[in-house]
Parts: C-alpha cells; structure tokens; sequence
C-alpha cells in the first residue's frame, strides 16, 4: 500500500455493529478515522445507517451528529416499522443501495476501497469496482460463531481484514463509557460529546 493511494471507507452502520457485538468490543470512531487516514489520502469516509421514521430520539442519533461533524460522510435513509404475521416487530429498510451507488461513482476516482460489512450481496459489486482497476478490503470477522463475513464476499475481496485484528488499534477504552443515564441527560445538549463516548449503533 503507498502512501499516495487515494482510498475510501464505506462503512455499513448496523453490519459493523453487528459484528462489534459479536466481538464484544465498541469502535472508536475518531481512531478509526485516524488510522485510515495514515495508509493514504483519505478522500471520503462513508457511514451508512437507517433511521426508523416516526422515531423521536434513536440511539444512533447522538453517533450519526458526532460522525457529521468529525470528518464522515453520513448517508441515512428512513425505515418503517411494522407487524409480520406472527406479530413480531420488523424493520423494512437496508442501505445496501446506497452504498453500491456511492462506491460506484466514486471507483474511478479512488485506488482502494475498503468495505466494513460481511454482507455477501456486496459481492456484485466488488466485482463491478474491481474492473475499474480498484482494491477492495473487507472488514468483518470469521473468529465469531457464525461468522459474520459471507464466505464468497471474502473470496471476491481483494483482502480480508478481521475486524478481530484490529481492536487494539480501533477499540473504545471500555472506561470511556458514560452511564446511560448521563447518555440521555447530555444527548440534546451535548451530541458530539455523548457520540464519541457513547456510541451505539443500533439502527
């Protein structure tokens, strides 16, 4: 990898939370940015998550204000809730649209993408930016049970990176979380404080 690659980061928001749960570990956003930006020129750092609509306060509000402001590119969508017929509640929505979307018009552009998901319906389009000449990560996990990367999403990458390997460097110090109470007293006030402590990406 130089250090004039031009790269990109396209982050799946509920994927990379997900697989943070499986790991047991929370990301530090401004560490990740941080770490990317010292492998090449950053030129777009991309964070995509729903929103469930009619939802006054999400817990990923206070994340997706923090990330604005720090140097992300956020996409969201509105999502709708509703009853599926054994009565559990389900959310309609993805972002995997968007995403294809943003990393196709930005494949001539970049030298290496770097995709922090292990959903396998990215396949397609690994294939279509790696025709471009682009150099695709994923970033996901196989030390979990199950694994949360799809094996033929891995195959089609150019390299795979466990999200694992990379929690010394990316984690949150777990000392850093405020209690859930000080969350909600100081998420209207202070959002860009309560995002980088406090994240949650449920979404």
């Amino acid at each position: 990898m130089l250090s004039s690659d031009r790269i990109a980061l396209f982050i799946d928001g509920a994927n990379l939370y997900s697989t943070c749960r499986a790991l047991g570990f929370d990301v530090d956003y401004k560490r990740l940015l941080k770490e990317f930006q010292s492998r090449g020129t950053l030129l777009r750092a991309f964070y995509f998550t729903t929103i469930i609509e009619d939802q006054e306060y999400t817990s990923v509000r206070p994340l997706i204000d923090w990330l604005d402001y720090n140097g992300y590119t956020v996409v969201t969508k509105l999502t709708k809730e509703f009853i599926d017929p054994s009565g559990r509640r389900k959310v309609k929505g993805s972002m995997n649209i968007e995403l294809a979307v943003h990393a196709m018009e930005l494949a001539d552009h970049v030298d290496r993408m770097f995709l922090f998901s292990g959903d396998g319906d990215f396949r397609s389009l690994l294939e279509a930016v790696q025709r471009r000449g682009v150099h695709v990560t994923v970033i996901s996990t196989i030390v979990s049970q199950p694994p949360m990367v799809a094996d033929d999403l891995r195959r089609q990458a150019d390299a795979f990176i466990d999200l694992a390997e990379l929690k010394p460097v990316l984690g949150r110090d777990p000392s850093e979380r405020p209690a859930a109470r000080e969350i909600r007293q100081q998420s209207s006030q202070f959002p860009s404080h309560v995002a980088i402590n406090g994240n949650d990406l449920r979404s």
